[in-house]
C-alpha cells in the first residue's frame, strides 16, 4: 500500500511537470482571434475592408466580433459560416434595424416609432446610413452634421435638433465628471450614479427621434432633472467645504491653545524667584 502512494505521488509530480510549460504556454497566449478576422484580413478588396473597418470601431472597442452580429462558429474555419452553427450572413436592407436591434432594443423602439423609422423600405435610412456598418461609431451629436443629413433631406430641422440637445449634453458630461470625482474621494455616489444613468438613457433616446418639437420639450425635462442633480452635487461640495472650514478652524484653534500654552509658560519661568 505504501509503495502504491508512493508511485501515485510520483505520478501526480510528473503530470504537474508535463503540465506546466503548457499551463505557462497557454496563460501567455491571450485570446485566440476568431477565424473570420484571419480568413477575411488576408483577402483582397471588398472582402478584406470590412475587418479593417472594423478595427477602428466601437464595436472592436467593446469586444464585439463578426459572429457577435453576424452569428457562426468563430473558432471553425469549415463551419463558420454553417447556418447550422447559428450563421446569419448579411441582413437584407428592410431587415438591417431588427438585425441591429437584437442587442440596441431601446434603440429599435425609437427609431421604429420615429419618421425615419416609418420610411423603413421607403428609401428611409436604416442604422448603417449613420452608424456605419462595419466601422461602427459611437453614438454621439457629432453624428448629426450637415454632410451626413443632407445626403437626404435638408438640415436645418437636423440642426435644430442638434442645438437642443447639444447643452443637455454639455451638462450631462458636467455632472459625470463631478460624480466621477466625489467617488474617487470615497464619498458614496450611488443615488447620483442612479439618476444620472435613468437621465442619460432618456437622452439617447431622443437621438433617433426626429421631431423638433418632441426633443425641445423633452430636452427641458431631461434638463430639470439633471438640476436636481446638480443641486445634490452643489449640496456635497458645500458639505465638504464646511467640513475643510471646520477642520482649518480646529488646527487654527489647536495652534492657538498651544501658542498660549507656550506664552503661559514662559511667563511664568519669568515670574518665578
Amino acid at each position: 500500500m505504501r509503495q502504491l502512494n508512493v508511485t501515485i505521488k510520483l505520478a501526480w509530480i510528473l503530470a504537474a511537470l508535463f503540465m506546466m510549460p503548457q499551463a505557462a504556454a497557454a496563460a501567455t497566449a491571450g485570446p485566440v482571434e476568431i477565424v473570420c478576422i484571419q480568413c477575411h484580413a488576408k483577402l483582397p478588396g471588398k472582402y478584406g475592408e470590412p475587418v479593417k473597418l472594423w478595427q477602428g470601431s466601437i464595436h472592436a472597442e467593446n469586444g464585439i466580433a463578426c459572429n457577435s452580429c453576424h452569428g457562426g462558429d468563430p473558432k471553425d474555419a469549415a463551419n463558420a459560416m454553417s447556418p447550422a452553427r447559428g450563421f446569419l450572413g448579411v441582413p437584407k436592407e428592410g431587415a438591417i434595424p431588427a438585425f441591429c436591434g437584437r442587442c440596441h432594443v431601446g434603440v429599435l423602439k425609437d427609431y421604429l416609432t420615429s419618421l425615419h423609422g416609418k420610411a423603413l423600405g421607403r428609401g428611409g435610412p436604416t442604422c448603417v446610413t449613420c452608424h456605419g456598418n462595419h466601422n461602427v461609431v459611437k453614438a454621439s451629436l457629432d453624428l448629426i452634421n450637415e454632410k451626413s443629413c443632407s445626403r437626404c433631406h435638408s438640415f436645418k430641422q437636423a440642426e435644430k435638433i442638434k442645438a437642443a440637445m447639444h447643452e443637455t449634453e454639455k451638462m450631462i458630461l458636467t455632472i459625470e465628471t463631478r460624480t466621477a470625482g466625489f467617488k474617487q474621494q470615497g464619498i458614496d455616489t450611488d443615488r447620483l450614479e442612479k439618476g444620472l444613468f435613468a437621465v442619460r438613457n432618456s437622452f439617447h433616446s431622443l437621438f433617433h427621434t426626429v421631431d423638433t418639437v418632441k426633443v425641445g420639450a423633452e430636452s427641458a425635462r431631461i434638463q430639470a432633472e439633471l438640476k436636481k442633480l446638480e443641486n445634490t452635487l452643489n449640496g456635497i461640495d458645500e458639505q465638504l467645504r464646511k467640513r475643510k472650514l471646520i477642520g482649518a478652524g480646529a488646527v487654527a484653534a489647536a495652534l492657538l491653545a498651544a501658542l498660549l500654552f507656550y506664552l503661559l509658560r514662559k511667563t511664568f519661568e519669568r515670574t518665578e524667584p
